[in-house]
């Protein structure tokens, strides 16, 4: 793909979403996009109420390994720590959980998968738009691993969602 059509196809994409569509809050519904960091990859959430709401990614991690991360968390808004124009700041803290595919390893004559399972902690702040039915957010993750064993990482990541009205 040329630099040429990249630019393009980035044109198109910000005309789609700025052009015909109408506001909609992205406190209410569900979204989709990207997450990039640690892990990258497709990021879902579904707003419960105002300010609590489920999140999810199905994403790629480089941290050690190579591997798949599937990881969901419960969310909780609190939208009164940053006070900024435009559109809306809040600040998001909640509990979730991961599982991590990471891949094969060869240890000896034996090769050996290590799949791991652990408690994330997500605190983060999005930025909800004025006028487009986007949010972007960034967000640090503790990772406590509880299987196979006990471990303790940090994830790290930027993302934007499309929220469907």
């Amino acid at each position: 793909m040329t630099s040429y059509s990249i630019r393009h196809a980035a044109c198109l994409l910000l005309i789609f979403l700025s052009g015909p569509l109408t506001a909609h809050a992205q406190d209410r519904g569900t979204g989709v996009g990207v997450i990039v960091g640690e892990p990258t990859g497709i990021s879902l959430k579904q707003w419960l109420t105002p300010t609590t709401a489920l999140d999810a990614a199905m994403a790629w991690s480089f941290d050690r390994n190579t591997s798949v991360q599937l990881h969901g968390n419960y969310l909780i808004h609190d939208y009164n720590v940053v006070n900024l124009r435009p559109g809306r700041w809040p600040v998001y803290y909640g509990i979730g959980g991961r599982v991590k595919f990471d891949d094969e390893r060869r240890r000896g004559d034996r090769t050996r998968k290590n799949t791991r399972m652990g408690i994330r902690f997500p605190v983060g702040v999005a930025h909800l738009f004025d006028d487009l039915p986007l949010d972007a957010f960034i967000e640090a993750v503790p990772v406590l691993d509880v299987a196979p064993s006990t471990s303790f990482t940090l994830n790290a990541a930027i993302g934007v969602r499309y929220f469907f009205p």
